[in-house]
């Protein structure tokens, strides 16, 4: 699977350990910055991941910060983005399964490495269900006008 990555200076180090986590399960991975803990802004990188998954260069995108909140928001911004911040194992699952969400935004204070990775494999392993859910999704899409 293809997989875009992106992280602000809160979430480089959870990011880089993603990367290299995804790459290992022989996953291709973008990883759109930034590439050095100086201070940046979020919504930079969450434009970046959110326009590279509508542009159909990626199947999924991975977004990290300090809670995963400020990602979620400016990601959800760009139209076609369905980014959910997440914390455990279910809701990665879940989101994917009943919201079919195409963006993933972790905080690199709230969740560890090993649950990140557990985290990162239900959502990348799980499929968009459809059926009973796919009228939601269309209510939800034409929320964006």
């Amino acid at each position: 699977m293809n997989i875009v990555t992106g992280s602000d200076h809160a979430g480089f180090d959870l990011k880089h350990s993603l990367v290299e986590f995804l790459e290992g399960q022989g996953h291709t991975v973008n990883d759109k910055g930034t590439l050095a803990k100086e201070r940046c802004d979020y919504p930079d990188y969450a434009a970046a991941v959110a326009r590279a998954v509508m542009a159909g260069e990626a199947d999924l995108g991975i977004l990290v910060c300090g809670t995963g909140i400020g990602m979620a928001m400016s990601a959800n911004k760009i139209a076609g983005i369905r980014a959910a911040v997440v914390s455990d194992v279910f809701s990665a699952r879940a989101t994917r399964e009943h919201n079919d969400a195409n963006v993933l935004c972790l905080g690199e204070r709230v969740v560890g490495v090993g649950l990140a990775q557990d985290i990162v494999s239900a959502f990348v392993g799980a499929q968009f269900e459809g059926g009973r859910h796919q009228g939601r999704i269309d209510k939800m899409m034409a929320l964006e006008g």
